[in-house]
């Protein structure tokens, strides 16, 4: 391979990465004409795209080697993902995941508990999914649901919440002795971003399944969970493991602030690879490769 071809090669898989962040992106930028009306209330981010996509890559290039590091070391890292309905928490999620090896890094979202579930420690649903040494776990959604959720709607007694506030400090001191890194961010958003992130949600048909009948009623109860969030962090912000506020408004500047913070919040160092060599293929002068049958293949439609 010349020195061109390989140049241009190595620009192709380049922009091939763009390409994939952009793709998640264009939906963020399609305005259907019953929204039109808000478009103008939409803020413009302060980040210029090129700015985010190099920062970006940037960061998730860290990440990687913050893998390698964990996978090395055998630590084992857990990220809560808690907030506001809308925030921005499954996009940063996806940015952080985008790039990483799948059964290093992997993401917990648990359904409503079944009930057999219901009939549990409240905690052990939770427990299988912790990481063993070498994993990261990110939770969209955990425990909190139980001071978030659960109390806003009802589904918990205030005796329960009650319980899972004495007990969700010391569960996670016990997660913390074990050698587990824990790190619990909440994303915040003002009423009126969340109220246009809602209508765009109702009327993109590619974003209508995000809005389930609980964020819905979150809009209604508003109040009531800003109370419930202000008493968890009140009753659950203790030295060995901490929240941190992300502020989601703007959501590339959310993603870009806190995948960031989360590399600042762990001592990785990168780890030292052997130089890779790609072997020579075999070649067997004898064998035929066999012609498969047309109907084998996925039509070429595009």
């Amino acid at each position: 391979m010349s020195d061109d071809s390989a140049k241009t090669w190595v620009e192709a898989e380049w922009a091939d990465s763009l390409d994939e962040e952009l793709e998640m992106e264009i939906d963020d930028n399609l305005i259907a004409k019953d929204l039109a009306f808000i478009s103008d209330k939409r803020h413009k981010s302060p980040l210029d795209r090129n700015t985010y996509f190099y920062e970006l890559l940037r960061l998730q290039s860290e990440l990687v080697k913050l893998q390698d590091w964990v996978q090395h070391t055998g630590e084992k890292i857990v990220v809560i993902f808690e907030g506001r309905d809308a925030a921005g928490k499954g996009g940063v999620i996806k940015r952080i995941t985008q790039r990483l090896n799948p059964r290093v890094a992997r993401v917990v979202a648990l359904p409503a508990p079944s009930e057999r579930e219901k009939g549990q420690w409240y905690f052990q649903r939770y427990v299988p999914h912790l990481p063993a040494a070498g994993e990261i776990v990110l939770f969209d959604r955990s425990w909190y649901n139980r001071s978030g959720v659960e109390r806003v709607m009802g589904f918990a007694s205030e005796d329960q919440v009650e319980q899972f506030f004495n007990d969700v400090p010391e569960f996670e001191r016990m997660l913390v002795r074990s050698g587990i890194k824990l790190v619990k961010y909440w994303f915040s958003i003002t009423d009126e971003e969340q109220q246009l992130r809602f209508l765009m949600r109702i009327h993109d048909p590619l974003k209508q399944w995000k809005l389930s009948p609980m964020d819905l009623e979150s809009r209604v109860r508003w109040e009531d969970y800003t109370k419930a969030k202000e008493e968890t962090f009140e009753r659950t912000n203790i030295p060995e493991a901490p929240w941190f506020i992300v502020e989601g408004n703007d959501k590339k500047q959310a993603r870009l602030n806190c995948i960031s913070h989360l590399l600042s919040m762990l001592p990785y160092e990168e780890v030292p690879h052997e130089a890779i060599t790609l072997p020579e293929r075999r070649f067997n002068p004898d064998y035929e490769r066999k012609v498969l049958p047309e109907h084998l293949y996925v039509p070429q439609k595009f």
